[in-house]
């Protein structure tokens, strides 16, 4: 087994770091004062096909494999956690459910504009009584001649006040025990965007509630079959919860690195701090944190290029990086004293973004029980 990555990988890393640096992070600091992403930078990442990661050529993408998906979406969030969840929600919950079970028809209309970044793909599930809960939606889908009308509400959707292709999951009377899946765009009549959330972290995208009064969309917009709703759900987030461990690794190499750097420039009773013990074992347990995170990172990827099972690792790389993500840069502000509680310093941000990595895309707690569901269904 070959550890070593590719120079396939390596040169994505490289690319994309470079861009990260030049072109992300004098921005990011900025961003992070309030909701939304610079239209020239997201122009400048629509050649890049970082709308389309995993896109097959045909339909205007990159095909990316999903460790190279991975890297792009560390090397984002390296520099912009906010970002790097703008791009992965994008690829992974927006355009990856369309591929999987969209007709070649809704493929080929939905799919194009998102992968050149013309349309931001969102992913409608969560609800005030449907989170965890997946089964808890209550926004209605009524079968009409013409096709639906939708109504109801959705919460804290990442992309909210940028999406222009939104999946929708909703109860319809073609299958009300179950949920299905609906494809709506926003110049849609009845659609419209909430108040931007004021949230804690990753605060430069605009996550907001989205609003379904009398939606009314054509019959050829519900993706997959009628009833479909959890099965498509669950294998977009197994998708997205690599998208999501990457995005939080991303975020503890960040504050593991700025550290590093701050414990040798640091001097206190006439040395560096990175000469006394407590510092170096700071500095001893993020590296190892985060060589696991990327190990079960690219393990899940890897699986999932092959085809094989990989709910389960996908889960494990999701749970360790987020608290990886929590654990790091709480070292990180403690390192930098009290510096890292000021907003002169990236950590402040880093700290505040990483939390909400144990929380969306299924909770810390959720990826227990998937775990926990594997290993005691798997053949003794």
């Amino acid at each position: 087994m070959d550890f070593n990555p590719c120079m396939k990988h390596q040169l994505i890393r490289k690319t994309v770091r470079e861009f990260a640096e030049n072109e992300i992070r004098p921005l990011a600091a900025e961003m992070d004062k309030g909701p939304g992403f610079p239209d020239d930078l997201m122009e400048k990442m629509k050649p890049l096909h970082y709308f389309g990661l995993q896109v097959p050529m045909h339909l205007g993408g990159a095909d990316l494999d999903s460790i190279s998906y991975a890297i792009v979406i560390e090397e984002i969030s390296r520099v912009s956690a906010a970002l790097g969840l703008c791009i992965t929600v994008h690829n992974s919950v927006g355009i990856y459910p369309i591929l999987r079970f969209g007709t070649r028809e809704q493929q080929q209309q939905f799919v194009p504009p998102m992968a050149a970044g013309e349309r931001i793909g969102a992913f409608c599930l969560t609800e005030a009584n449907a989170g965890s809960d997946a089964g808890g939606v209550e926004t209605v889908a009524q079968e009409t001649e013409q096709g639906f009308v939708l109504n109801g509400t959705k919460i804290f959707v990442t992309n909210g006040g940028i999406c222009g292709t939104i999946l929708v999951f909703a109860v319809s009377d073609m299958d009300p025990a179950r949920s299905s899946v609906f494809i709506v765009e926003n110049h849609t009549p009845g659609f419209s965007v909430g108040e931007i959330e004021d949230l804690c972290g990753m605060r430069a995208n605009p996550v907001a509630s989205l609003f379904f009064e009398d939606c009314r969309i054509a019959a050829d917009h519900c993706l997959g079959k009628p009833g479909q709703g959890l099965k498509i759900g669950l294998t977009a987030l197994d998708t997205g919860r690599i998208g999501v461990a990457a995005q939080a690794l991303g975020i503890a190499q960040a504050a593991f690195e700025e550290s590093l750097a701050y414990a040798k420039a640091r001097q206190q009773f006439n040395q560096p701090i990175s000469r006394f013990q407590t510092i170096q074992n700071y500095l001893a347990d993020m590296a190892v944190q985060i060589d696991a995170s990327r190990l079960l990172v690219h393990r899940a990827a890897a699986l999932k290029d092959k085809g094989q099972p990989f709910s389960a690792q996908a889960a494990m790389a999701k749970l360790h990086c987020s608290t990886t993500a929590r654990t790091v840069t709480n070292l990180a502000v403690q390192i930098h004293g009290g510096y890292g509680y000021s907003k002169e310093y990236d950590v402040e941000r880093y700290f505040r973004d990483a939390k909400v990595t144990e929380i969306y895309e299924g909770t810390s707690e959720i990826q227990r029980m998937v775990i926990a569901r594997d290993l005691l269904t798997r053949p003794v």
